[in-house]
C-alpha cells in the first residue's frame, strides 16, 4: 500500500474497503490501436543510432516526475532523445538497444504498466491511475510504438545483471537506472552527443510537425495582438495568457516560457516574469512558440509598437534589425557554413552601431573585436526542433562549425538592446529593445521561412496591427 499523507484524513484501509475497490471493473484493454504515424521514422532513427555504436548496449531513459512543491509535480516532459528515438511520451520508461552478433541492435522499450486491479496500487497514492489517469498497457504500447515493451519495474535489475557488452546510458535523466549500470562518463557523453547529432537534419515528418507548430504560433500572435487593449488595461500577463490559450488549444503547451516584454523589459533577453505594465508609446518584444502534441516547438519573435505606430527612433532601431535579419536569412542555404548567417547579421549591426557613434570603428575592426556584442548580446540563431535550442549537445564540428544541409531547421533572430542604465548612449535610446526572429528550413536551393505568415518590416507591422488590434 502506498504511503499516505502525514495529515491525511484516513488512517488506513479496511479489508472490506480494499475488497470493494478490487471488484466490479470492466475490461478496458484496447485492441483497436494503430501504429503511430511517427513509428517508421523513429525506427530509422534507431537504425542510425545503432550504426554508431556496434556491439554496445545503449540505454535512453524517458525520465521521472519532478516535484514542484511538496507532493505537487510539474507536468511531465520526457527526455528529448527518448522522444526522438521512440515517439513515446510516457514517464518512467527507457529505450534499450541490445547489441547483436552482426553489429546491429534489437530495440525494446521499458514502460510503466497499468496498475493492477488485484491490489490497492491503482487507487492509493498520488501517482496511481485513478489519480493521474489511465496509462497504456504494455500490449497497447507495443501496438502504438512498434516496439517490444517490458515492465520497467524490472529494468534496474535487468540492466545490473546484463553482461556480454559494454553499456552507455544518458546521464542525469533517471537516477535508478543510472545507478544500476557501470559506465564511463566520457563514453556516456558521446551517446548524448550522437542523439543530438541525429536531430540536426529533420525528416519530412518532423518538418511537418514544425509547420504545425509555427502555424499555431502565428495564430497565437494574432490572438495576443487582437487583445492588446486587455494588456494595456492589466499587464504583460494578459499577453502571456492569451497566447497560452492558443498553445493549449492546438498543441501540448508553450515550447518555452513566453517572453512578453514591454518597455525596458524588452532589453532583457529572457524576460519571463511578464508582470510589467504595457504602455502606449513603448515597444513590446513578444517571443513565443507553440509546442505541438508531439513536442516539436516553434520560436518566433516580433517587436511591436504598443500604440500601433513606431516613433522615428524606434523605427530607426527596428529597421536596422530588420535589415540585419534580411542579410542573415539570405545566408541560409545548403553548403553555407552554419556561422554565415550569424556573421552577416552581426556585421550589419556593427556598421549601424559605428554610424551611430556607439562603438569605435571601422566596422570590420569593431566586429572582429566583438564590440557590437554590448548591444547585440547573443548569437543570431540556433537549431530548432523538439527542444527550442535543439541539438544542444551535438559535436561542435557538426553544429556551430558545420555546414548547412537541406532539412536543417534554425532560427534567425538578430537584436539590438539598449539597457535603461547604459550611459554610453543618449537617454532617448535607453530602454529600447528590438528582436525579430523567424524559423527557417534549409531547402535544396535556399531556405523557406516557415513563419512568413507574420509581418516583418516596420510598415507591414503597423498595417497588421491596425487591422488586427484596431
Amino acid at each position: 500500500m502506498a504511503k499516505g499523507r502525514k495529515n491525511g484524513l484516513y488512517s488506513g484501509i479496511s479489508e472490506e474497503l480494499s475488497a470493494l475497490m478490487r471488484t466490479g471493473w470492466a475490461d478496458t484493454e484496447r485492441h483497436d490501436l494503430q501504429l503511430d504515424e511517427q513509428a517508421p521514422y523513429a525506427a530509422r532513427r534507431r537504425t542510425a543510432l545503432s550504426a554508431r555504436f556496434p556491439g554496445e548496449r545503449l540505454v535512453i531513459p524517458s525520465g521521472n516526475l519532478k516535484t514542484r512543491s511538496n507532493d505537487d509535480t510539474y507536468p511531465f516532459r520526457p527526455y528529448t532523445g527518448y522522444v526522438h528515438m521512440t515517439g513515446d511520451q510516457a514517464r518512467d520508461g527507457a529505450l534499450v538497444l541490445e547489441p547483436r552478433a552482426d553489429g546491429g541492435h534489437d530495440a525494446y522499450c521499458y514502460q510503466l504498466p497499468r496498475d493492477s486491479r488485484n491490489n490497492d496500487e491503482f487507487w492509493t497514492g498520488s501517482t496511481a491511475e485513478l489519480w493521474m489517469g489511465r496509462r497504456r498497457s504494455l500490449a497497447e504500447s507495443e501496438l502504438v510504438l512498434g516496439l517490444p515493451c517490458r515492465d520497467v519495474r524490472t529494468a534496474a535489475a535487468d540492466l545490473a545483471a546484463a553482461s556480454g557488452a559494454p553499456t552507455r546510458i544518458v546521464r542525469g535523466i533517471d537516477p535508478s537506472l543510472e545507478g544500476a549500470v557501470t559506465t564511463d562518463e566520457e563514453r556516456d557523453a558521446e551517446l548524448e552527443e550522437a542523439l543530438s547529432d541525429l536531430r540536426l537534419v529533420k525528416d519530412d515528418w518532423e518538418i511537418g510537425e514544425l509547420r504545425k507548430a509555427v502555424d499555431s504560433t502565428v495564430r497565437g500572435f494574432t490572438d495576443a495582438i487582437g487583445e492588446l487593449s486587455g494588456a494595456i488595461e492589466t499587464s504583460e500577463r494578459w499577453i502571456e495568457g492569451t497566447f497560452f490559450r492558443r498553445a493549449r488549444l492546438e498543441g501540448n503547451a508553450v515550447g518555452y516560457g513566453s517572453i512578453c516584454a514591454a518597455g525596458e523589459h524588452a532589453t532583457i533577453m529572457h524576460w519571463t516574469d511578464n508582470d510589467g505594465p504595457v504602455r502606449p508609446g513603448e515597444l513590446l518584444l513578444f517571443d513565443a512558440g507553440v509546442e505541438t502534441r508531439t513536442l516539436y516547438t516553434a520560436d518566433v519573435t516580433r517587436t511591436l509598437p504598443i500604440s500601433g505606430t513606431f516613433t522615428p527612433l524606434q523605427r530607426k532601431v527596428y529597421d536596422a534589425v530588420h535589415e540585419a535579419q534580411e542579410a542573415g536569412m539570405a545566408a541560409v542555404k545548403p553548403g553555407a557554413a552554419y556561422r554565415d548567417f550569424h556573421e552577416a547579421s552581426q556585421r550589419h549591426l556593427a556598421v549601424r552601431l559605428v554610424e551611430w557613434g556607439f562603438i569605435e570603428g571601422p566596422a570590420d575592426r569593431a566586429y572582429e573585436l566583438g564590440l557590437q556584442r554590448r548591444f547585440t548580446m547573443a548569437g543570431t540563431g540556433h537549431m530548432l526542433g523538439l527542444d527550442v535550442h535543439d541539438c544542444a549537445h551535438a559535436r561542435n564540428e557538426e553544429y556551430v562549425e558545420g555546414v548547412l544541409e537541406p532539412g536543417m531547421v534554425l532560427t534567425v533572430e538578430p537584436g539590438l538592446y539598449f539597457q535603461p542604465d547604459d550611459l554610453t548612449v543618449p537617454e532617448e535610446w535607453r530602454g529600447i529593445g528590438v528582436r525579430i526572429e523567424d524559423d527557417l528550413v534549409v531547402t535544396e536551393d535556399g531556405n523557406e521561412n516557415l513563419s512568413a505568415g507574420l509581418p516583418r518590416s516596420a510598415d507591414e507591422v503597423e498595417e497588421w496591427m491596425a487591422r488586427i488590434a484596431g
